[in-house]
């Protein structure tokens, strides 16, 4: 005559407890992920609509000029620099920006973009 069910119906019990706990916190963690995911891309939809919203109706920036950027401050944009190695030039050959590397809208080799739009090009 076994009381209570004995050893091994103890040891069953305790094992189906952790896997209804197991399963209950399963279930948990894959609604936290879907919950994220799903808000992330409500985000990021929205966020795309209320700037393709902004990008129609909106100034162009003035600073900048709708650009997002701004032009490399040594060769003024045209990716070449006049430059010649004597102090009294004969001849003065164009030569590629060496702070924008021709790209005409950088500073020091990265593009600096503008701080009125943040670089979207509309105020």
């Amino acid at each position: 005559m076994e009381l209570g069910g004995g050893g091994r119906g103890a040891g069953d019990r305790v094992r189906r407890q952790l896997q209804s706990v197991g399963r209950v916190a399963a279930y948990l963690g894959g609604g936290f992920l879907v919950l994220t995911a799903a808000s992330s891309v409500a985000v990021r939809s929205l966020r795309a609509l209320s700037d393709a919203n902004q990008r129609k109706f909106a100034m162009p920036c003035g600073a900048c000029e709708g650009k997002g950027s701004y032009a490399c401050r040594l060769c003024r944009g045209s990716a070449t620099v006049e430059w010649s190695p004597m102090h009294d030039p004969v001849f003065v050959s164009p030569c590629l920006c060496p702070t924008c590397d021709g790209t005409r809208l950088a500073t020091s080799g990265r593009v600096q973009r503008c701080l009125n739009c943040l670089g979207k090009g509309y105020a």
